[in-house]
């Protein structure tokens, strides 16, 4: 039997903490957690706030924090679709976030919902949507 040789494994990137602004590589344009609201209590301070805006595609709800950077929920309801079109408007969803974040306005929890248009919807269709009523905030 041959006798097998250690191999150290493989070193993870260090994480970086924040949006980079260029490159598109599987790394390079992260969702970091500190820019992602998380828990249910966070969610509902927003809803708490009772300030919203509605488009066509979308329903944001946001409340001002007193962090540097906005930070973003998604709430997809099940009767949008199964979970593989749930989790694909999750997906466009968080690449327009993050394509974008420089154009958006800091300072704010902003929770996101969408309707049942996202699922079929262009995505630059999608882009200028959100973003103008995100610009609004």
């Amino acid at each position: 039997m041959p006798k097998r040789t250690f191999q150290p494994r493989r070193r993870r990137r260090a994480k970086t903490h924040g949006f980079r602004a260029s490159g598109s590589s599987a790394h390079g344009n992260l969702f970091p957690r500190e820019a992602r609201l998380v828990r249910r209590g966070e969610f509902d301070a927003v809803y708490r706030a009772e300030k919203r805006r509605s488009s066509s595609h979308f329903t944001v709800f946001f409340r001002a924090n007193e962090l540097p950077q906005s930070r973003f929920g998604f709430s997809i309801k099940k009767a949008l679709g199964g979970a593989v079109v749930r989790n694909r408007i999750r997906r466009r969803l968080r690449e327009i976030v993050r394509c974008h974040w420089l154009e958006i306005p800091a300072g704010w929890d902003i929770v996101i919902h969408p309707k049942s248009s996202v699922a079929r919807a262009e995505f630059a269709a999608l882009t200028a949507d959100l973003l103008r009523v995100l610009k609004s905030v």
